[in-house]
């Protein structure tokens, strides 16, 4: 499957926009959980950013196997969330060096702007946020394409 067959496949394009909702509806999991963490209960960032990416790929597995891909039941449940979970560990090696990456350098520059904070914008939330936003992005595109080929490859 090519980006090009989701644009032109409706079903593929409708399974596309419903992996994007459910990714939408994830993310909303991982950054409050993580920022839950962070702010309230002091768990360091990378930990933080670890438990709240375990939170999110919970949530969507349940999402994608009952509302993304609802013809994909042949395979035992089992199975299948093995190997989502499976993918989602490689999505974590991807993601956690991303965010180590991004977000000193996204607090600095928070930090060097002069309207933050803005009550709860810390420079700190605004860097933790953004560097978490470019990694989850760089993640679903992983997430979505490698899931359709290997958790999903049963449906048409």
């Amino acid at each position: 499957m090519s980006f090009a067959n989701v644009i032109t496949n409706q079903q593929e394009r409708t399974r596309f926009l419903r992996f994007l909702i459910v990714g939408t509806i994830g993310a909303i999991v991982d950054f409050g959980t993580f920022h839950i963490l962070v702010n309230f209960f002091s768990v360091p960032p990378l930990l933080a950013q670890t438990c709240s990416f375990t939170a999110a790929v919970s949530s969507n597995f349940i999402w994608n196997r009952y509302w993304t891909y609802p013809d994909s039941r042949s395979k035992p449940i089992a199975n299948q969330i093995l190997t989502f979970f499976l993918i989602n560990i490689v999505g974590l090696g991807i993601r956690t060096p991303i965010f180590a990456w991004l977000e000193t350098p996204l607090r600095r520059l928070a930090e060097m702007v002069p309207f933050i904070p803005l009550g709860f914008l810390t420079a700190d939330i605004i860097g933790y946020t953004g560097a978490l936003g470019v990694a989850v992005l760089v993640v679903m595109l992983w997430n979505f394409y490698v899931n359709r080929y290997w958790t999903y490859n049963d449906v048409e």
